[in-house]
């Protein structure tokens, strides 16, 4: 599966972004909440100081026995209901001797009014309070207690109230209710994904817009540019273009894909050179080998006075021919630039198999005995044989493989009644029946010690009348496509023959 790096870097940033932001959200969340219970806290102790100081301490004996039938008690609960009041918030307002008994009431300022409130009525210990009783029955201070049962989620704080003998008469509480801290927080936290999203996004189309310029982009111009070449069949015309087209993008990032850009413009000059030195090497081994080839097909050729410039005359026709073959989309599976060059390389050496026939029956200005003619034409395995020792010995024969079709099938015949092996039709390899007409027909024109050479006419009527017997009718077809070139090139070798 292919995910472009455009697409990783939004994933990889969008992750680490909604990551950032859980992890700050809950961190604000949790800040909002104690930044909350804390201005609560300073609230209550407020709320509480205001009650206490509605409260005498010295009558607290007298509101317990007295109730609401003491002097002045009415007046006080009033008050603190303006207090409880005041704000939504407030929930209850409470003013309570703590004795080893209970909670004595003083005041009780509940929504319900019931005997369990009225004054001098004592109330039990809630569960809740079991760790801090022994200090409110000895009089101290205690921090705000937060608790979340049956009465809400609720923030209580206590003040003792002492007598001018430094003797704590009561505790003066107030509780706060914290529901409505839920409510806000939630809106907060709301509040907080919604910019939140909207910052991300905002991020993210920044971040990729900077990516697709200084990331994407740069790559994805070398990309383009490097996939256009292929150093292994390019020629050293489409490299100098690609390396003229890499160092035009001219990336400037000022990062390590400028690092990574540079690098590789540095390498691929490195490697271009190298390709360009490998190219002249190959160009001076393949000169070294085709002039080793004609000088060996020379050695051969000079043993027989009777053939002149044939290998040299037979190689310019073969070339022609397969070019023409190629121009009219004649066995196009098959006539590869390839194919044609290694055909043409190995034409010298069609007749190589001529080395292993005695100078005698090669020169012979008569006509051959059967058993002369056997051995001469014994030349086609034999030049087989010597070509396929050297195929053996090469790590890279190329086109030798050619070289081999070339000198044994060359004399094989459309029909199959040629040697040495009778094949008939496209059974011949197509490069040696193109070498049939070429060798033919030059042999045709040229003058031999035993004949003189036809002309031109009677060797192209020749030629056209063993169509489909002797040739394969479309390399003769192709031949008489390129009659003109023909005769210029059989015309240029007599001039040399002639002033030479």
């Amino acid at each position: 599966l292919h995910i472009s790096i455009r697409i990783k870097l939004a994933l990889l940033l969008c992750g680490s972004l909604l990551l950032f932001g859980a992890l700050a959200a809950t961190m604000c969340y949790r800040i909002y909440i104690d930044a909350s219970i804390e201005q609560n806290i300073k609230y209550g102790e407020g709320v509480v100081n205001l009650v206490a100081n509605e409260i005498d301490p010295n009558r607290i004996d007298e509101f317990l026995k007295k109730g609401r039938d003491a002097a002045g008690y009415n007046d006080i609960e009033n008050k603190l209901y303006k207090i409880r009041h005041s704000s939504i918030n407030i929930k209850y307002i409470y003013v309570y001797r703590i004795l080893e008994d209970g909670c004595h009431v003083v005041f009780d300022l509940n929504y319900e009014e019931d005997d369990a409130s009225q004054p001098g009525s004592i109330q039990p210990f809630d569960e809740s309070f079991a760790p801090y009783i022994s200090t409110l029955i000895a009089g101290g201070h205690i921090d705000p207690i937060i608790s979340d049962d049956t009465y809400g989620w609720l923030l209580t704080t206590y003040l003792p109230i002492y007598d001018k003998n430094g003797k704590c008469q009561c505790y003066a509480a107030v509780d706060i209710s914290m529901d409505w801290l839920t409510l806000q927080a939630h809106e907060f936290l709301l509040q907080l994904i919604y910019k939140f999203t909207i910052l991300l996004v905002i991020i993210l189309i920044v971040v990729i817009l900077l990516s697709h310029y200084k990331i994407i982009k740069p790559l994805n111009s070398m990309t383009k540019v490097t996939s256009s070449c292929k150093f292994s069949s390019s020629t050293l015309k489409e490299l100098d273009n690609f390396n003229i087209a890499l160092q035009q993008l001219n990336i400037r990032t000022r990062d390590e894909i400028q690092t990574l850009y540079t690098s590789f413009v540095r390498m691929t000059n490195n490697l271009i050179k190298y390709v360009k030195d490998v190219h002249k090497q190959n160009e001076k081994i393949a000169k070294m080998q085709h002039a080793f080839i004609v000088t060996l097909a020379d050695m051969v050729e000079n043993r027989d006075s009777n053939t002149g410039q044939h290998i040299r005359k037979t190689a310019a026709y073969t070339k022609i021919i397969l070019n023409e073959m190629k121009r009219q989309g004649f066995y196009k599976d098959q006539l590869t630039d390839r194919f044609i060059h290694d055909v043409v390389s190995s034409a010298p050496l069609h007749d190589l198999g001529k080395i292993k026939v005695s100078d005698a029956i090669l020169n012979k200005p008569g006509k051959l005995t059967d058993e002369e003619f056997a051995i001469m034409k014994s030349h086609t395995t034999a030049g087989g044989e010597i070509i396929e020792n050297i195929i053996a010995k090469l790590p890279d024969p190329d086109y030798l493989y050619e070289a081999k079709n070339l000198a044994v099938y060359h004399h094989e015949k459309w029909n199959g009644a040629g040697y040495p092996s009778g094949l008939k039709g496209e059974q011949i390899p197509l490069s040696a029946r193109v070498m049939a007409v070429a060798d033919v027909f030059d042999a045709l024109v040229s003058a031999r010690c035993y004949k003189k050479g036809f002309p031109l006419e009677k060797a192209f009527a020749i030629i056209r009348e063993e169509r489909g017997k002797h040739f394969d009718p479309l390399i003769v077809d192709a031949f008489f496509a390129v009659q003109d070139s023909v005769i210029k090139i059989a015309q240029e070798f007599d001039e040399q023959a002639a002033i030479s």
